[in-house]
């Protein structure tokens, strides 16, 4: 079976290059009737992803993800700043050849059959037919479609979760180095998405350098070597995930009884109901639990907590007044 990555690639590209650099990046639209309305999709952008990483892009809807993955693309112009993708100008025709893009809701000849469709953008990419009878067979298999169903039926007939198997598919049809995915988990089912998850960790182990949109926390959570949040078109924060997490260890609670103005020193966010308390515990736990039997109290569990992306993500929102949880 052929592999999806040409080892002159992997040889070449080994190392911590920077395959994605953003300085200061910007894009702003002109609206409404005398187009005298600004809107800031992109505020001064600046990143770097290197070679061989797995980049995950956080944000809510309209936060400017997909504006900064086209921009990257060169399907969108940059108003302010300047970037380089593989070392080049956006926009180089030289690393379109390089790069897999899947958009977020593809639109495909629909009267084409998979493998023609796989064949079309084949050939947009000069890809012999002799590479293509090898390749295709091994990207449908990749991505969970059957020959059958791609030879046979049209892709008008697919379902939301088989456009975007046969989307994967296409944006790697010309074996790139860098695989663009704004959305990819977008409309498939859980055993869709964990092999979404299973592709994209391969392409991985290849040396495959992937920059992707999402908001799905615990997918991001699972693949990336770093994330970025995009919060109204600002970057608010870049990092690995242990490293915007912590390694801090905290330990959930439950007890009952004892002096609750004593267990608040230890539980900050203590909380009460009924007979039973509970909240998360700061300071060694064998000094807590002396206290709680000191003060004639029971402890019930105590289980190690770690926060997760999904709760860093909101307590970033929350604390640039972008998101209330009142």
């Amino acid at each position: 079976m052929e592999p999806l990555i040409d080892t002159s690639i992997t040889t070449a590209s080994s190392g911590s290059a920077p395959v994605v650099e953003i300085f200061n990046l910007g894009k702003f639209y002109r609206t409404g009737f005398w187009m005298n309305q600004k809107i800031e999709s992109l505020k001064s952008c600046t990143l770097t992803v290197s070679q061989g990483e797995t980049f995950g892009l956080l944000g809510q809807n309209g936060a400017g993800k997909t504006t900064l993955l086209k921009t990257l693309l060169g399907i969108v112009k940059p108003t302010s700043g300047r970037a380089l993708l593989l070392g080049r100008p956006l926009g180089d025709r030289t690393v379109k050849q390089r790069v897999g893009y899947l958009p977020e809701n593809p639109y495909f000849y629909d009267y084409l059959t998979g493998w023609e469709f796989l064949q079309f953008v084949a050939g947009l990419f000069q890809i012999p037919a002799s590479v293509q009878r090898q390749r295709i067979p091994h990207l449908l298999d990749l991505v969970g479609l059957t020959q059958t169903t791609a030879v046979k039926q049209q892709l008008r007939q697919y379902s939301k979760g088989m456009l975007q198997r046969i989307g994967m598919a296409q944006a790697l049809i010309n074996n790139p180095e860098v695989v663009f995915l704004d959305e990819p988990m977008s409309g498939l089912d859980p055993m869709g998405r964990y092999q979404m998850r299973e592709i994209i960790l391969s392409l991985k182990s290849q040396g495959k350098t992937i920059f992707f949109n999402s908001h799905i926390l615990s997918d991001v959570e699972k693949i990336c070597d770093r994330v970025g949040i995009l919060a109204k078109g600002e970057l608010i924060c870049i990092g690995a995930i242990d490293q915007l997490l912590g390694n801090t260890e905290t330990y959930h609670v439950q007890g009952k009884g004892g002096h609750l103005n004593i267990l608040q020193k230890w539980i900050p966010d203590l909380e009460v109901d009924r007979d039973l308390w509970y909240g998360h515990l700061e300071g060694d736990p064998q000094d807590f639990f002396a206290k709680v039997s000191l003060t004639g109290g029971q402890l019930i569990s105590m289980n190690l907590a770690k926060p997760t992306l999904e709760e860093f993500f909101m307590q970033q929102l929350e604390e640039r007044g972008i998101y209330s949880s009142s």
